[in-house]
C-alpha cells in the first residue's frame, strides 16, 4: 500500500510544482526519478544519509527540463531525511529508477 500512496504523492506534488517531501518513502521513490532521468542505475540501495550525499552530487550537474523536473531537484535539494530504512525504501527507489509513465498521476 506504501508504494502506490508514495509514488502518487510525488507525482503530485511535482505536476502542481508544490509543496514538500514529507518522509523516506517519497525520498527513495523520488531519488530513483533523479537517477532515471540522468540514466544511471545502482547496483546496492545506499541508507538514508549515503544517499542523501549522492543525490546532492547528482544534482549540481542537473539541468531540469521543465518544471516538474525543477520541482523534483528542489524537494531533494531541501529533504532531510530520518534513519529509518526499510525494503519498501528500496522497492520505491527502483520504481523511479524504471519508471515509464514517470508524472502520469493514478
Amino acid at each position: 500500500m506504501v508504494l502506490p500512496i508514495a509514488r502518487q504523492s510525488v507525482v503530485i506534488k511535482c505536476n502542481l510544482n508544490a509543496s514538500i517531501m514529507t518522509g523516506n518513502y517519497e525520498f527513495y521513490y523520488a531519488s530513483g526519478l533523479l537517477y532515471h532521468l540522468k540514466g544511471m542505475t545502482v547496483d546496492e540501495i545506499p541508507e538514508p544519509e549515503k544517499l542523501l550525499g549522492q543525490v546532492l552530487e547528482l544534482i549540481e550537474d542537473f539541468a531540469p527540463a521543465d518544471e516538474r523536473e525543477g520541482h523534483l531537484v528542489h524537494m531533494l535539494r531541501f529533504y532531510k531525511p530520518t534513519e529509518e530504512f526499510d525494503g519498501q525504501m528500496k522497492e520505491l527507489f527502483v520504481l523511479g529508477m524504471t519508471e515509464k509513465n514517470m508524472w502520469r498521476e493514478l
